[in-house]
């Protein structure tokens, strides 16, 4: 049995796992999702949310654990478990990301994604969101309406602290983590190129490409699990 730590990206909570979660524990794995601080049901106030808060809650779940995990980041989530991963690389027995930030030592989100014309950020700087009539297309394009509505009714403005502060990572102990990136060919969020560019830059062990659009989570669950039960 592996054990599955599942982190959401920007806007999101756990609960953006649920279609991936069954076909894990159909195959008798366990599968862990969690809300990072200030999203899902997680009251945390935006001034308190960094990027070390991202980590360290996924490693106090990661130290409650007596098995290694595998570490699953969605989007913006690969910048925390790559934090993570510094912090715990012995208990982490791979790093996958979908679509995810794959940053290099002393990179934020300014220094590698291209900026976004549909991203708004708050006045004082402090939160970024998606223009309501414009999160379908840069999110969802491939997505039924249903599962839109559903995740729109759960999202949470986005602090800005993650995204700008530079990861810190190590050769002995992040890159001492194998990872594998699971690149998505019809993304309008992270565009292929970028993709690309950040697993060039960041070799994986592995690099498997589904046709979807930035949430496979929700387009195309069955394929993606498929690729974490199998191929990782």
């Amino acid at each position: 049995m592996s054990v599955f730590l599942l982190i959401h990206g920007a806007w999101h909570g756990a609960w953006c796992w649920e279609k991936i979660i069954p076909s894990l524990e159909a195959a008798g794995h366990r599968a862990i999702t969690i809300d990072l601080p200030g999203h899902g049901e997680d009251q945390t106030p935006i001034s308190e949310i960094t990027l070390d808060a991202y980590a360290n809650r996924i490693v106090a779940v990661i130290d409650e654990l007596e098995q290694e995990v595998i570490l699953v980041g969605h989007s913006m989530g690969g910048v925390a478990v790559s934090q993570a991963a510094e912090y715990r690389p012995k208990r982490i027995k791979s790093l996958v990301y979908i679509s995810a930030f794959l940053f290099k030592n002393g990179q934020n989100m300014i220094d590698v994604i291209p900026p976004h014309p549909d991203v708004q950020i708050s006045e004082d700087g402090s939160t970024i969101t998606v223009a309501a009539d414009k999160v379908k297309d840069m999110l969802y394009n491939n997505c039924k309406d249903e599962d839109v509505a559903k995740a729109l009714a759960q999202w949470r403005v986005q602090a800005m602290s993650p995204l700008l502060t530079p990861v810190h990572l190590t050769e002995r102990n992040f890159g001492q983590v194998p990872r594998y990136y699971i690149e998505c060919l019809r993304d309008h969020s992270i565009s292929i190129e970028t993709q690309r560019q950040m697993h060039a830059a960041s070799p994986c062990k592995e690099v498997f490409s589904l046709d979807t659009d930035h949430t496979p989570l929700f387009s195309n669950p069955a394929e993606l699990s498929s690729i974490l039960l199998n191929q990782i």
